[in-house]
């Protein structure tokens, strides 16, 4: 079955922090609008982090992400769980820090830099625990969630 995006208008989105407050410029509706010009920046600070729960259960499989070089995060933590339940860690990922589109693979407990184990959940947690940035600024242009809606 061919992948689909799973973030749509109904998926409810959480951010960490917003630089300077400033959602208008900055906000997390950014990384969701295709826009190459527009992107969610996050305030200073360790342990950035975006949440998504989902308007039905779905089976992550693939993750696309675009960092600002020098804002990006070099551990990416992913934890999931079922409406209900309490969030369990699915995989790391190990971004590298570039402006580049990065994607990740299906992997079932692969050790690759940046692949996601497949995974049936109804929320996701990204947290970007080790950021490039001096201040622990996280800079994201775009943030795709692949798999299936269930």
């Amino acid at each position: 079955m061919p992948l689909e995006p799973l973030i749509c208008a109904d998926t409810a989105t959480r951010v960490s922090s917003v630089l300077n407050r400033d959602v208008k410029q900055f906000g997390k509706k950014h990384m969701f609008d295709g826009s190459e010009e527009t992107c969610w920046n996050s305030d200073q600070g360790t342990c950035q982090w975006v949440t998504l729960d989902f308007p039905h259960t779905v089976k992550v499989s693939q993750l696309h992400i675009q960092f600002q070089g020098g804002f990006s995060s070099q551990l990416c933590t992913l934890e999931g769980c079922r409406a209900g339940e309490e969030l369990v860690k699915i995989s790391d990922l190990y971004p590298e820090d570039a402006h580049a589109m990065q994607i990740s693979f299906a992997t079932s407990k692969g050790l690759a830099r940046f692949q996601v184990e497949e995974t049936v959940l109804d929320k996701l947690k990204i947290t970007f625990e080790d950021s490039t940035d001096f201040f622990g600024r996280i800079v994201v242009y775009h943030l795709r969630v692949l798999g299936e809606r269930l």
